[in-house]
């Protein structure tokens, strides 16, 4: 592709789970407002395609660009995070490495907790996102779609997805297995994000709590919760801390910049779960050495396995081949996309030849049809042009020379055309 008249590759750069650990992932978390002036930000610069995506487990860029660190600095720009910092713990994907990365993330292979679907939801989110603001182009939106299709068919047609086994699951797995008679305790979700919805969802599917509170900054938002949702109770902000010091588990999923729970919100002397799903981390990390609190993150929560993990190990294989598909035939349409400029180049010289041609021959020529011979030339010039995309598609053409080749043939301007490798 190219940028203001200058070739660009597709990168993809970021940081996630496998290197980084929750507070680094903190540091390089991205606020949903930051994203926006980000895209802004690109689409002022020229980026003509790109995308951010910014979770408890990632953070990362997919675009187009001269060089990987023009996306990198966007990263460091609009995160709390260090360019020496970001290089200890990144990845960078190129072209089909981006792609096969992409595809990876939507359908769960690359998830912390193998088959986690929540993924998909936020990439349709941010890619949204990024057509609103405008940085989304043909060859993205093209991706996307069978990045989505992929995931739609490796949830429908494989075990990868088998069980409940999510982020917001496995707070309340990590609860049924550590406390003792935890029907019978006080639980207080604090935050309705995503995940916050499907804790306090979880919590009422696969446990008989029936002593559920939940607290939102916006409480019209838990009014229009507890609408569908009457088993739950819910309560003002600014009972938070009334509501703390009465709760015996205290789930924190408000996703903020800065912690929402310190030292001033935690009661004394007495015994306090606190699941933090926030990333970055709202609950500061001080409130562990408070006697009592017990304080557990996300990355601690993702090592919960069981047999439903080690059931969807086995449909991986199963996932790939669905993947592979796919991949495979956004390939193809890559294929014949790249070729375009050439081919419409050499379609418009050609009619231009044509055009003179009919005219010169129509002043010498008695009787002469320009319509009739128009259409018949017309036919000749699309079979020209369909021949020479078959022959560009051919395994042993080295496309670029014979783009060359027909570039000075005809006096067409210097071509160039996406490249996948």
């Amino acid at each position: 592709m190219n940028l203001n008249g200058t070739p660009t590759k597709l990168y993809n750069v970021g940081i996630n789970y496998k290197k980084a650990d929750v507070k680094v992932r903190g540091t390089f978390s991205i606020t949903k407002e930051n994203q926006k002036l980000l895209l802004e930000d690109a689409k002022k610069n020229g980026i003509q395609g790109l995308f951010v995506v910014s979770t408890c487990n990632r953070t990362e860029i997919t675009g187009f660009a001269k060089h990987p660190f023009e996306l990198i600095s966007y990263i460091i720009k609009y995160s709390n995070g260090s360019l020496e910092e970001f290089i200890k713990v990144s990845n960078v994907y190129k072209n089909k490495d981006a792609v096969n990365h992409l595809f990876n993330i939507g359908t769960g292979l690359d998830s912390q907790i193998l088959g986690d679907y929540e993924i998909v939801g936020q990439l349709k989110k941010s890619f949204k996102q990024a057509n609103k603001v405008g940085t989304t182009n043909t060859y993205l939106e093209r991706l996307m779609d069978h990045v989505i299709q992929a995931s739609k068919e490796v949830k429908n047609n494989t075990k990868l997805s088998s069980g409940t086994t999510s982020v917001a699951y496995a707070a309340v797995q990590y609860i049924v297995d550590k406390i003792p008679n935890h029907d019978t305790k006080k639980i207080l979700n604090f935050g309705l994000g995503d995940i916050g919805k499907n804790t306090c969802k979880n919590i009422l599917k696969y446990t008989s709590n029936k002593n559920v509170t939940l607290i939102n900054r916006t409480f019209e938002k838990a009014v229009e919760f507890k609408e569908t949702h009457p088993n739950i109770s819910i309560n003002e902000y600014a009972s938070l801390k009334e509501q703390i010091n009465e709760s015996d588990i205290l789930i924190v999923s408000t996703g903020a910049n800065l912690p929402t729970i310190n030292h001033t919100h935690i009661p004394k002397n007495r015994p306090l779960l606190i699941l933090d799903l926030s990333m970055p981390e709202n609950v500061d990390p001080a409130v562990k050495n408070i006697e009592g609190v017990t304080l557990v993150n996300v990355d601690e929560l993702s090592k919960i396995t069981d047999k439903t993990i080690e059931t969807r190990r086995k449909e991986i294989p199963k996932a790939e081949k669905i993947i592979d598909t796919y991949k495979n035939d956004f390939n193809e349409w890559i294929a014949s996309r790249k070729y375009v400029p050439a081919v419409n180049a050499l379609k418009v010289s050609l009619q231009t030849i044509q055009k003179d041609v009919i005219n010169h021959q129509s002043k010498k020529l008695d009787g002469i049809n320009p319509d009739h011979v128009e259409i018949i030339t017309s036919k000749v010039i699309q079979k020209i042009t369909t021949q020479f995309v078959k022959h560009l598609k051919q395994d042993d053409t080295a496309a670029d020379v014979s783009i060359d080749v027909i570039s000075k043939i005809f006096n067409l301007e210097e071509l160039s055309y996406i490249e996948n490798d």
